[in-house]
């Protein structure tokens, strides 16, 4: 009832009587003051006058499960939440729950995880209080070898979120990092069940640096938060619902093609790779004109764009054109994490 209550006091914009909220949640006014002093032990500040009935007073700082669903503006996305002040990883709990016949856009939310991991294994730790940390669980009807482009849909979706709310510069490093000067905010970690030629379910992991005021020593050549950025708190259920509502439609226009090609070009003008020099580190192998290589170490080209199916184009230092595959290597600038 905290849900439903909370949308009708914002709605509103100004008092609302006990017997407005009583006949239109079906309880009695008893129970509707009960859930207002359990709101107000939550953090809002609520206003009682006698006659004229409650009024909302906003609460940025409150950060829960209601709170976020209270505020969420998707049509399918979040419909079914869940909300964990401490788990080991959203991604597990979104993966054991699609494994067990869990719906579509379902979406996990934590204050801090024991067990997060961004892409290729790496540990990923964010503050309690400080991040967003979520998860979404997807049953897309597409082929294995596409789902790895909703990564690169997440990170659009995130950057524009980012970039609306707060007017920064935030740029994509391909294919699952955001970028403000050169630094990392956002990580994204995309996670498949499937079979041969079907999709079972997609997890996509996203943690978001958002009001750390300091970031570790080892760490602060590399990453930063909006909060350093921008020298202002954000609003943490305000950002996430933006970044939830732009991946809902971004999504939706994925799968109308099944690839990146109606969201190709608006990937591209925020790409910081774009006609950079980068490093491609790892196992592949290239088979692109006359060249054919098994290269387990690295090659250094210019990045050019990425496919209609989210793969790097890059320019081999003989003039080649090649695909890089995300899922097979790790793209470095020539200097450092983003030269």
């Amino acid at each position: 009832m905290k849900v439903e209550l909370l949308k009708l006091l914002r709605e509103k914009k100004d008092f609302i009587s006990g017997q407005e909220l009583s006949r239109s949640l079906g309880v009695s006014r008893t129970a509707i003051w009960k859930q207002m002093q359990a709101l107000r032990k939550a953090g809002y500040r609520i206003n009682a006058v006698p006659h004229r009935g409650y009024e909302l007073c906003e609460s940025p700082d409150v950060y829960s499960g209601e709170e976020i669903k209270s505020r969420l503006g998707t049509k399918w996305l979040g419909r079914e939440l869940f909300f964990y002040e401490t788990t080991d990883s959203t991604n597990l709990r979104a993966k054991e729950y699609g494994d067990n016949e869990g719906k579509a856009g379902a979406l996990f939310i934590s204050e801090f995880q024991e067990r997060g991991r961004g892409r290729r294994g790496r540990d990923w730790e964010c503050p309690t209080g400080a991040g967003i940390i979520f998860s979404v669980l997807l049953r897309p009807e597409i082929l294995p070898e596409k789902a790895p482009s909703l990564t690169l849909v997440m990170a659009l979706s995130a950057a524009n979120a980012i970039r609306d709310t707060l007017h920064l510069d935030v740029r994509i490093k391909w294919p699952n990092d955001l970028l403000i000067n050169k630094k990392k905010i956002c990580g994204i970690l995309t996670e498949m069940s499937c079979e041969r030629d079907y999709i079972h379910h997609v997890v996509i992991g996203v943690g978001i640096n958002v009001n750390q005021r300091e970031i570790p020593p080892e760490l602060n050549k590399s990453a930063t938060s909006l909060f350093l950025e921008s020298s202002k708190k954000t609003d943490r259920t305000a950002l996430l619902n933006g970044v939830l509502e732009r991946f809902e439609k971004n999504y939706e226009v994925f799968m109308e093609t099944g690839d990146l090609i109606k969201l190709k070009d608006e990937y591209e003008r925020l790409l910081y790779n774009v006609g950079k020099p980068v490093r491609i580190t790892g196992k592949m192998d290239i088979k692109e004109g006359q060249r054919e290589d098994n290269n387990d170490d690295f090659f250094e080209a210019e990045a050019l764009g990425i496919t209609n199916t989210g793969e790097l184009m890059v320019r081999t230092s003989d003039g080649n054109t090649i695909n890089v595959n995300a899922g097979e290597v790790s793209v470095r600038g020539l200097e450092g994490y983003a030269s």
